[in-house]
């Protein structure tokens, strides 16, 4: 019989024995990331194009790109830029 070496071990210790941790816990905080932007876009009425003004961006696809949950490559310029148009502060923090 096999025993399962994952039993007893939590969520984050078997993906970092997957070695998919960081990978992981970027795709989620992107995720959420890119929720609030949409959220916040959709409360206060600003269209794609409005953002992308707003953010000085020469085009739609840097915003597409920001408002992918899927798509974890963006920089931490992009994240103020975005949050400065939403009339928000970006807040990092290692805990």
């Amino acid at each position: 019989m096999m025993k399962n070496k994952h039993i007893g071990s939590n969520f984050d210790a078997y993906l970092r024995e997957e070695n998919i941790l960081e990978a992981t816990q970027a795709a989620a905080i992107k995720r959420v990331v890119a929720f609030q932007i949409q959220q916040i876009m959709k409360k206060e009425h600003i269209t794609k194009s409005e953002m992308t003004a707003r953010m000085q961006i020469k085009s739609r696809t840097q915003l597409d790109r920001l408002l992918d949950p899927a798509n974890v490559s963006v920089t931490l310029l992009t994240l103020e830029k975005a949050a400065n148009a939403l009339g928000k502060k970006l807040k990092i923090q290692l805990a």
